[in-house]
């Protein structure tokens, strides 16, 4: 029997959960395994690296999961600092060059994994390439912004965006001892929550000291005579800016399947069926942050690039490459962040979301505790779901709160993956003793008021 080889574009998550899954299922002798990186490192940890620029996490190399050595100690032919620049589908052959030396060569495969993740959103903007600006998505950006934050005098650091990223970047800035103003578009930080949300993480930020300026779209980067950045530019002024951090978010990198032909969705990502399969080609694989994956809740495509998600797709491909099964039914949307002490999670749709897929739907929102009220250290949450009107299925909860609150999201997230009513969720058996939790969960109070909005409404 003739030896098949698998290649697979991308050495982070979804490329080499992939590619170990289908070594655990078949030998060198059945399946060979050519994988390419472009940069320097492999299988990392991304959503860690604001932490390690802030000083959280003291040494970049606790973020590695998995060194090529040890990929290659594992019959995985992983090739760093290589990118593939062309894909032929019809030749069964990916083109690649190596950064070091300029060499270019033609990898034949039978079968195709892509996980090429994404990119910072990075306008076409004056200035927006100065020495100073840096996006954060991989350990060479985040290697990147720490040499430069070496190398600079000044203490002044502007954040463009207020998503995820921003706030995280914000928050590391602010323990590098910098000066941080968040430069952000919408009318309040974090996008991912209603405004009323979003408020209160504003009114974090300003008591943390971090300047949040909104409605603010940047129009240029200014430079000094030396080149590197000087300040941000708005329409309404201009911000100091010794560096400048890009968290405007991020879109999936699929330029190669694109070019191939390959089938994308609104988000610009690739398009899989359950089994994270190309639509339309039988041994192409795609997932991670350069796919676009099934809301469960709306029942529409999102691009949702996260790391959970990025990992559990690698599985279900190696699985499927090494003669196993496995599928990849959805998501929910669940995420978490923080900004210093505050906590901020999301699960399920928004109502703009809601809207937007012709569902009517009601809200609750309440204040709770993290702890049972006497306890010492109690500290505010603030809670808000979102149930269909009628049928009062949970359709979305926001978080925002002190230590402890963003993982009670968890419960909602199991909650809308089992299709369950608020008044359903109002008899869920959760832990209680007052150091964790009040006795009436922050959860099932805000369920508990979703129940009688839905049932007032129901006509």
């Amino acid at each position: 029997m003739a030896t098949e080889r698998l290649v697979v574009i991308g050495g982070d998550a979804a490329g080499m959960s992939a590619a170990s899954q289908a070594r655990r299922l078949k030998g060198p002798d059945e399946l060979e395994i050519v994988a390419f990186e472009r940069s320097h490192f492999s299988s990392y940890s991304a959503c860690g690296i604001p932490y390690w620029v802030g000083g959280d996490v003291p040494e970049r190399d606790e973020l590695i999961a998995r060194t090529p050595a040890e990929h290659r100690e594992r019959a995985i032919d992983l090739r760093m600092r290589t990118e593939v620049t062309e894909l032929d589908t019809a030749g069964g052959r990916v083109r690649s060059r190596d950064l070091e030396s300029g060499d270019e060569t033609w990898t034949g495969y039978d079968k195709l994994v892509i996980a090429t993740g994404a990119r910072p959103v990075r306008p076409a903007l004056p200035g927006m390439d100065a020495p100073g600006v840096h996006g954060v998505q991989t350990l060479d950006d985040g290697q990147a912004l720490l040499d430069s934050l070496a190398r600079t005098q000044g203490r002044r650091a502007v954040v463009v965006g207020a998503g995820y990223i921003g706030v995280e970047m914000a928050e590391a800035m602010l323990k590098r001892g910098y000066e941080v103003t968040v430069l952000n578009r919408g009318a309040q930080p974090m996008a991912t929550l209603d405004p009323d949300m979003g408020r209160l993480v504003h009114e974090a930020m300003d008591g943390l000291g971090i300047t949040t300026v909104t409605g603010a779209g940047v129009t240029k980067i200014l430079t000094g005579q030396d080149g590197q950045v000087r300040a941000v530019a708005t329409e309404d002024a201009e911000y100091p800016a010794d560096v400048v951090v890009l968290g405007i978010g991020v879109e999936p990198e699929t330029t190669l399947a694109d070019a191939a032909g390959l089938p994308l969705g609104v988000y610009g990502g690739l398009l899989t069926d359950l089994a994270m399969r190309v639509r339309g080609h039988e041994n192409i694989w795609a997932g991670g942050d350069c796919v676009e994956v099934l809301d469960l809740v709306s029942g529409r495509e999102r691009h949702v690039p996260l790391g959970t998600h990025a990992n559990k797709h690698g599985q279900v491909i190696g699985a499927n490459v090494g003669g196993g099964y496995g599928t990849f039914p959805g998501v929910v949307g669940t995420a978490v962040s923080k900004v210093c002490e505050l906590e901020i999670a999301r699960t399920g749709l928004r109502e703009k979301d809601a809207r937007e897929v012709g569902l009517q739907y009601v809200t609750a929102t309440i204040e709770s505790t993290n702890s049972a009220g006497y306890y010492p250290g109690a500290a505010r949450m603030t809670v808000k779901m979102l149930a269909e009107r009628r049928t009062g299925r949970l359709l979305g909860v926001q978080i925002v709160g002190r230590e402890g609150s963003a993982k009670r999201v968890d419960i909602a997230a199991v909650a809308l993956t089992a299709g369950m009513t608020v008044e359903q969720m109002t008899a869920l058996d959760l832990g209680y003793a007052p150091p964790f939790s009040p006795v009436w969960d922050p959860v099932l109070v805000a369920a508990r008021k979703a129940t009688r909005t839905v049932h007032g409404s129901a006509t």
